[in-house]
């Protein structure tokens, strides 16, 4: 088992001959084996990876924290700090002031609305930490219409207005309560006690798992603070990027278990807390698809039955990606993957998914979620009320990944919107406090024409499960030279339009 201990961690720095590296090692020897300080991944460098930095255009940001909430590296973040004070910090910065102004940004909701209201306009400090940016490219995604982002290539005048801006942040103090709007859920991030998964983490560049884990962890922090959350990890991708030692991303109390064991240790924890009475404290469980669909369902239906005050974030990739993309009872009909190849016998994953949201709301009393990083409303209610449920609850986060999807590193936020829009993995909430009656506790709200089978677009396209298939790899082989679909994916869209009826009367949208 692994352990997070509240250690000081060594950051890097240029050598000078002053004994810190020497004094950095003296620390790492006295680490006991298997356990990791807390977010130190601060000291690791990932400047190499990157071949191009976002670049801030000021005039069109609104300081809609976006770009902020979906990079999975936490390499992009932002202060909202007074305007006099932020004008004396920058002018201390010599050389480097007329860059760092570039990251500096007046907008309607931070500067003006304050002014109304008798308090002190803020400016809006965005930067980037071209140690931790991977350059996927997600915030530029995240922008969206407001276009305030851009890459471009690095070079040496790039990485320097890049290091200006994160050395104007680094100065600043924290953002002041008075810029934040507790209602607007997307100002989490504003907020230190929020920020507690580091950038650092060894995930691959765009990862939706990094995402949802970032921004679950904000939502509960936000509320209770950081001494109040606790991690109990399944093996899985999470645990590769949140452990490689002796880093570790994580500014709580954090803990590995193998696959099917995590729902079991938190169960064991949360009795400790109870004892010692930190009934409030949170505790997550975070598995992904083989610990929480396959080997783990078990334990996880033993956690839920137990009717304990325990959170699970269940990161929903569709394929073991931490073992080469292998089926699991998560992945779509017609998927290819290891294990599940296309060939001239099988042409893809043969079975059906397994809908563990359903599984777990027949369990009694337990609140369930499907949601994604990109309805980012959706799925900070989603935590906020998981969190609130006096009891078990189940939080499933579709999580794209990259190398085994066959998407491009900046695709996270679109292809979770494609999932949901084609019904590939609809938005759910199943609340047991809403009322006696299934179609009172469950909620489709979110998916767009939620009374259809299919969303058509303005311009009248229908996207259904063979459109969002249509654009992902781990389906091409599915599609002919004119790319007419194949019989089995076909079979995959009738799949997943018999689950979707099967959510529509549930939640008594579908006539009986």
């Amino acid at each position: 088992m692994t352990r997070l201990l509240n250690l000081p961690v060594e950051n890097k720095h240029t050598c000078d001959g002053c004994g810190e590296c020497a004094r950095a090692q003296r620390l790492a020897n006295r680490i006991p084996s298997g356990a990791l300080p807390a977010g130190n991944t601060g000291a690791r460098d990932f400047s190499s990876i990157a071949r191009q930095l976002p670049e801030l255009d000021a005039s069109s940001c609104v300081g809609c924290m976006d770009c902020v909430t979906q990079c999975p590296d936490s390499a992009i973040l932002a202060k909202v700090v007074s305007v006099s004070l932020v004008d004396r910090e920058v002018g201390r910065l010599g050389d480097d002031a007329a860059m760092a102004r570039q990251w500096i940004v007046r907008t309607t909701k931070f500067h003006d609305v304050p002014v109304r209201k008798g308090f002190e306009p803020g400016s809006f400090v965005l930067a980037v930490d071209p140690t931790r940016c991977k350059g996927c490219g997600e915030c530029v995604t995240a922008c969206g219409a407001h276009s305030a982002l851009r890459m471009v290539a690095k070079n040496e005048s790039v990485m320097r207005a890049v290091s200006s801006g994160a050395r104007l942040l680094a100065t600043l103090p924290d953002t002041d309560a008075i810029y934040i709007q507790d209602k607007v859920l997307m100002d989490m991030m504003l907020k230190p006690a929020a920020l507690l998964y580091q950038g650092g983490g060894a995930s691959c560049m765009g990862c939706g798992e990094a995402t949802a884990i970032r921004m679950t962890l904000a939502a509960t922090g936000f509320v209770y603070g950081p001494q109040g959350v606790g991690v109990v990890a399944a093996t899985g991708c999470n645990t590769v990027f949140g452990s490689t030692f002796p880093h570790n991303p994580y500014l709580v109390p954090w803990t590995s278990s193998l696959f099917e064991n995590a729902p079991a240790v938190a169960m064991g924890i949360r009795a400790r807390w109870n004892a010692q009475g930190m009934a409030r404290n949170r505790l997550w469980v975070i598995g992904g698809d083989g610990a929480m669909f396959d080997i783990g369902l078990q334990t996880l239906s033993r956690m839920l039955a137990s009717g304990m005050d325990i959170k699970v974030l269940i990161l929903d990739t569709q394929a073991y990606s931490n073992t080469g993309g292998q089926a699991a009872t998560s992945s779509f009909h017609a998927q290819e993957g290891k294990l599940s190849a296309y060939g001239s016998t099988l042409k893809g994953k043969t079975e059906r998914r397994k809908e563990l949201a359903q599984i777990a709301m027949m369990h009694p009393d337990v609140f369930v979620a499907q949601t994604t990083c990109a309805h980012v409303t959706h799925f900070y209610r989603s935590i906020l009320a998981a969190n609130e449920f006096p009891g078990p609850a189940v939080v499933i986060a579709y999580a794209p990944c990259q190398p085994e999807h066959g998407i491009a590193d900046d695709a996270s936020i679109h292809q979770a919107e494609l999932a949901v829009t084609s019904r590939a993995f609809p938005l759910l909430v199943h609340d047991p406090r809403q009322g006696s009656a299934l179609r009172e506790r469950l909620s489709l709200q979110g998916n767009p024409a939620s009374k259809k089978d299919w969303y058509v677009t303005p311009k009248g396209e229908t996207i259904d499960f063979i459109a969002f298939a249509r654009t992902e790899g781990r389906f091409a082989r599915q599609f002919d030279k004119e790319g007419t679909p194949s019989p089995e994916l076909q079979a995959a869209q009738a799949d997943r339009l018999r689950n979707w009826h099967q959510l529509q009367e549930l939640a008594g949208l579908r006539p009986s």
